[in-house]
């Protein structure tokens, strides 16, 4: 009972929000539900999803049970607990699985076709994701060797000339990729597979010239590469490899130009064996507030290019009484 409500019923508390004509009363083992017959009658379907999860040894997240109300409305006869009960891979007792629909469908589409590219905003877990997709294919002996890249873009920052060696320089915007990794496998074990070439991470730099065969190729930060760059990278595809390519196109950093995860959609959308995977709000698995500030950014985004192209459109306004104030005093 305990993990069903979760620390200070925060499970709980979310089972109430999806069925606001429900109250749920909580006695030790027992729970009951009163209201409206027809959201009874889902919560208790929910209820039960959830304790089918619990039982199998899941820890719950407030994202999944908002994910598996979400299953049960779009099909009830549909299970939650068996379509997110598939772990990628298990390290130190932890298991990786996707926790939203877009989640399963991307990890899906990994599975079915040779390109993969995974688009949303931030904490959808398109990176995570393709990282324990590559190592599931590591240990089940489908590939050889497991290639993590990403371009070394400053973050709208100017560092400077860091010390030290060519390692040492390009380690901090490679630094994510470690962290996946040593939470995925054993940490005593990556620095082996990394010094044995079975594990490389790099900049996307120095990808030129190489054809990758028998490798999984994930490609992290793809909104940082120039059309250029996205050509030279899928171009190194060699037999019997896969590449994931992750990014998002509301946080490009490119000094100047266009974003090569920007036009490739236009370009490879209608080739076989290459999917577009698109993720959204609804699949981020990160604090609440960020499914929140994502959509207040994607709002804010909108009106501004519907002001570009219509000086005349204000849309919701979205000033606060404090720059309101402020605006006219300045007058």
């Amino acid at each position: 009972m305990v993990r069903l409500l979760g620390p200070q019923d925060r499970l709980l508390t979310t089972v109430e929000k999806q069925f606001p004509l429900v109250t749920v009363l909580v006695r030790g083992n027992d729970i009951t539900l009163t209201g409206d017959p027809d959201q009874v009658d889902a919560a208790r379907r929910l209820v039960e999803e959830l304790l089918l999860m619990v039982r199998d040894g899941r820890d719950l997240t407030q994202t999944e049970v908002a994910t598996s109300a979400r299953i049960l409305e779009n099909d009830r006869s549909t299970s939650p607990a068996e379509l997110l009960s598939q772990a990628i891979v298990t390290a130190r007792g932890k298991s990786v699985r996707p926790k939203t629909l877009g989640q399963k469908d991307y990890v899906d589409a990994i599975d079915e076709n040779t390109i993969v590219f995974g688009i949303g905003p931030a904490g959808t877990g398109k990176t995570y994701l393709a990282m324990a997709k590559a190592v599931q294919a590591l240990q089940r002996k489908e590939v050889e060797r497991i290639i993590l890249t990403r371009p070394a873009v400053e973050a709208g920052e100017r560092l400077g000339y860091l010390p030290g060696t060519l390692t040492d320089k390009i380690d901090p915007y490679l630094r994510p990729l470690y962290d996946a990794l040593n939470e995925m496998m054993d940490p005593e074990i990556v620095p082996k597979l990394l010094a044995a070439g079975t594990i490389e991470v790099a900049p996307l730099a120095y990808m030129r010239g190489r054809t990758l065969n028998n490798s999984f190729i994930v490609l992290d930060e793809a909104q940082n590469t120039t059309p250029e760059q996205m050509k030279m990278f899928l171009t190194r595809l060699g037999f019997g490899s896969k590449m994931v390519v992750t990014g998002d196109i509301t946080q490009v950093d490119l000094p100047t130009g266009t974003s090569g995860l920007q036009v490739v959609s236009r370009i490879l959308d209608r080739l076989d064996d290459i999917h577009f995977a698109t993720l959204t709000s609804a699949d981020v698995v990160r604090h609440t507030l960020v499914g929140l500030i994502v959509d207040a950014y994607t709002k804010y985004d909108q009106v501004q290019m519907a002001q570009k192209q219509n000086p005349g459109y204000r849309g919701d306004d979205t000033t606060s009484d404090r720059d309101r104030r402020y605006n006219r005093s300045k007058r």
